[in-house]
């Protein structure tokens, strides 16, 4: 037996008991028709780029909240095709919609590429969403008193009010829809696989929002702010855990349909590989996952950017005849 399938086994097996509760899909449903309840009101302004062969476009929308959402909008006009598969990026914890060349790849492949900021982080997209209780550290805390009110419920309406900006571009084909993150991003990913049927393939990297006790109790990543919140508020603890467990994606991934293509690394203290595979083990569909021995929460980098772009051309290749 190889060091990587005796350092891996365990995680193979690795599935601890859900916490999603008897109205778990009750919520999504009312929180789902309350975020398509209010319109999408779309902008897209395009902007000069020194990259001449892609049409860029500065976009927004609102979330469920009215919020204005932004993001940019990249499409590979240099092919002159009358429609495209679209690649819809999320991004990791603090960061933000980040720049149109980050994509470039994505566009030279083919894509339509959209990519959105996570409100209230590093990005320009703030937040109207109100609560009644104040947060700890980070917006990981915010409203977790109230799963109505939790900052995730948010962001994970946001990002499949995403989904719906993409569909109603007229260049872009619908039935091939490509969702894409790490870390926070590869959990708004898993989430949208599970509560949208409409992406084809989930592409998440070294995934958050999975196995949530365990990251709490661990003080691992941004959900330490849930960690100090419990200790200021000990009273709520049950609480609280019931809350988050909405937000799980271990709780979700028995929904997912599409395709899924992952991966993690087993240094990674920051969303340890243990708790995604809370979630990977209990996905029903087609997926596949790599594994980076010694890497930590940067994942694979530059290699899984390659894997990622060889396994949608081996898989999908009539697209981009």
């Amino acid at each position: 037996m190889g060091y990587m399938d005796r350092t891996t086994k365990e995680l193979y097996a690795y599935l601890p008991a859900l916490t999603r509760t008897e109205n778990f899909d009750a919520f999504w449903e009312e929180t789902i028709r309350e975020a398509r309840a209010v319109p999408l009101n779309p902008v897209k302004r395009k902007v000069a780029h020194p990259i001449e062969h892609v049409d860029i476009y500065d976009i927004q929308y609102d979330g469920m909240d009215g919020t204005p959402i932004h993001g940019w909008y990249i499409v590979p006009a240099f092919l002159q095709k009358d429609s495209y598969p679209c690649l819809i990026h999320y991004h990791g914890f603090t960061h933000h919609r980040g720049e149109p060349s980050d994509f470039m790849h994505w566009a030279m492949m083919g894509f339509a590429v959209l990519s959105i900021d996570c409100r209230d982080q590093g990005g320009a997209t703030g937040s109207r969403a109100s609560s009644t209780s104040g947060f700890a550290m980070n917006v990981a805390s915010r409203g977790v008193h109230n799963r109505y009110e939790y900052y995730y419920r948010f962001v994970y309406m946001d990002c499949m009010k995403a989904i719906d900006f993409a569909c109603a571009q007229a260049e872009v084909d619908s039935s091939r829809i490509v969702v894409e993150g790490g870390s926070q991003g590869g959990a708004l990913t898993i989430a949208m696989a599970a509560l949208d049927d409409r992406p084809v393939l989930a592409m998440a990297d070294v995934p958050s929002n999975s196995n949530l006790e365990r990251r709490v109790e661990g003080m691992h990543g941004a959900f330490a702010a849930v960690t100090v919140y419990i200790k200021q508020h000990p009273e709520q603890l049950d609480h609280v855990l019931e809350q988050l467990s909405y937000f799980d994606t271990m709780n979700m991934a028995d929904r997912i349909t599409c395709s899924v293509f992952a991966s993690v690394a087993l240094k990674d203290e920051v969303c340890p590989p243990d708790m995604f595979f809370a979630t990977y083990n209990r996905i029903k569909s087609e997926k596949q996952i790599n594994i980076y021995p010694f890497n930590g929460h940067e994942g694979g980098g530059a290699v899984q950017t390659e894997a990622k772009l060889a396994y949608i051309r081996q898989k999908y290749a009539s697209w981009f005849a």
